[in-house]
């Protein structure tokens, strides 16, 4: 990516452009080949992460030249891939579903999505098939319907199914022109709040985000993304989830570095109350559920303002939080099929996929980038603050805001280097560790993973 396309990145979160200088790139070839630039994508979104959490640091330590940002494709690559370099005691995680792939219908592809119980039989209901269904009676059913009569029908019943488009057709979509219109974050001051006050860094490493109490409530990889990002500079970041909604040991055993987790469940009195009390003692709240999800629990924007007030929300969705697919569920592997990426990297007769759920990673870094540039400006400026970012907006910045850049012939890629092991909880873990890095930064998170929602629900 260009250093004009990084300014424009930084300028979009509201940084100081001169800073975008602080970065220095380590290119290698081979890493997140495509024809789409998403190796350009990938370093750039790491590269405006790091750097505000090393605006954040040089703020609170009182440095008056901030610290030097690394941004290594190699680290960046591997991070990006994370659930693939997962071992669990040398046990390989499976990272999609029998169900969850594309299928050829009457006149094109759709793509599912069950990798959660409940997904499956939501799309095997729809679909009039038993639940022990089989991959070849499902492929069956579709070869004879219209792939926009079962994207319909299935999202109808709860499921998750989308028809291929291409960029042609996604453009000329209800909803593709509505997050065209939008930009690639929105940052907004919602509310009046006190200036923020934090207690000055000392040691070593810098951590930007120590204090910070972050109320995590994201599932799958994009907001679990983020929230870990912040974990690793410093934040406490407690994620919270219904006990009801079933949760991928594996990929939380991936994405819950640095956090802790909890279960609430926000129709019982007693839940709710301990849940009211970890809000009241937030400094940010992130929310991956679909837009309007969580409105009946007062969690909406201005909601939060008027309860917290100072508060930072960040608020991640699939498709937007506008249009007529607002109230959509959906995935990085489904956003790919609709936007006309899936057809990019493939073809119409035979669709492809990006060399990893790009979508999920780079949005997820962008999201912990506008939270700490949130908090920075909160130090001059006061005010309860709101980010907004959406898969399918990152997916138009891909395929219309930059082209690839020649690869380099240098700096061969092997993804040794940014791999670790822990023992944890779960058993021995190897992970890719975080390709955020600025010269007195964290180089790993406090703690591995731990099981899922077993930790006390309050803050450390």
């Amino acid at each position: 990516m260009t250093a004009e396309d990084t300014t424009f990145i930084w300028s979009a979160l509201g940084g100081d452009p001169a800073l975008v200088r602080r970065i220095e790139n380590v290119e290698r070839s081979g890493v997140l080949e495509a024809r789409l630039p998403v190796r350009e994508l990938a370093r750039a979104c790491v590269g405006a992460c790091a750097l505000a959490g090393a605006e954040l640091a040089a703020r609170r330590a009182g440095l008056t030249d901030g610290p030097e940002v690394r941004v290594d494709d190699g680290a960046v690559a591997t991070a990006f891939v994370s659930e693939r370099h997962l071992l669990i005691d040398g046990r390989a995680p499976v990272n999609f579903a029998p169900l969850s792939r594309f299928w050829r219908t009457a006149d094109g592809w759709v793509r599912t999505h069950a990798n959660y119980p409940h997904h499956r039989s939501r799309l095997l209901t729809a679909l009039g098939l038993p639940e022990d269904a089989t991959v070849d009676a499902v492929a069956a059913h579709l070869a004879e319907r219209s792939a926009v009569d079962v994207e319909d029908t299935v999202y109808a019943a709860g499921g998750l199914a989308v028809a291929l488009r291409s960029a042609k057709e996604w453009a000329a979509h209800a909803q593709g022109a509505a997050v065209a219109r939008r930009p690639l974050l929105g940052q907004e001051r919602i509310a009046d709040a006190p200036v923020r006050a934090f207690a000055p860094l000392a040691g070593d490493p810098l951590l930007p985000a120590a204090g910070v109490r972050v109320l995590d409530l994201t599932r799958v990889i994009a907001g679990p993304v983020a929230t870990r990002t912040l974990a690793l500079l410093g934040a406490d970041v407690l994620r919270v989830d219904s006990p009801r909604l079933p949760e991928l040991p594996d990929q939380h055993a991936d994405t819950g570095f640095g956090k802790r987790s909890a279960c609430l469940d926000l129709d019982r009195g007693s839940d709710r109350r301990a849940f009211e009390d970890l809000l009241a003692g937030a400094d940010v709240v992130v929310t991956g559920y679909r837009p309007g999800a969580l409105d009946r629990f007062g969690l909406t924007p201005e909601a939060l303002a008027e309860r917290r007030p100072g508060l930072v929300v960040a608020q991640l969705s699939a498709w937007g939080a506008y249009g007529p697919w607002a109230g959509r569920r959906g995935f990085d592997s489904l956003v790919q099929v609709a936007t006309g990426i899936a057809e990019t990297e493939g073809s119409a007769e035979r669709p492809g996929a990006l060399p990893a759920q790009a979508l999920d990673h780079g949005t997820g870094y962008l999201l912990a980038a506008g939270v700490l540039r949130s908090l920075t400006e909160q130090t001059e400026e006061g005010g309860t603050r709101i980010v907004e970012l959406a898969l399918a907006r990152t997916a138009a910045w891909l395929m219309n805001g930059t082209a690839p850049q020649p690869p380099p012939s240098h700096g061969s890629y092997d993804p040794d280097p940014w791999l670790a092991e822990a023992d944890s909880g779960l058993g021995r873990l190897r992970y890719a560790r975080s390709p955020v890095s600025f010269a007195g930064g964290p180089d790993d998170w406090a703690r591995p993973s731990g099981a899922w929602g077993t930790d006390p629900a309050c803050w450390s």
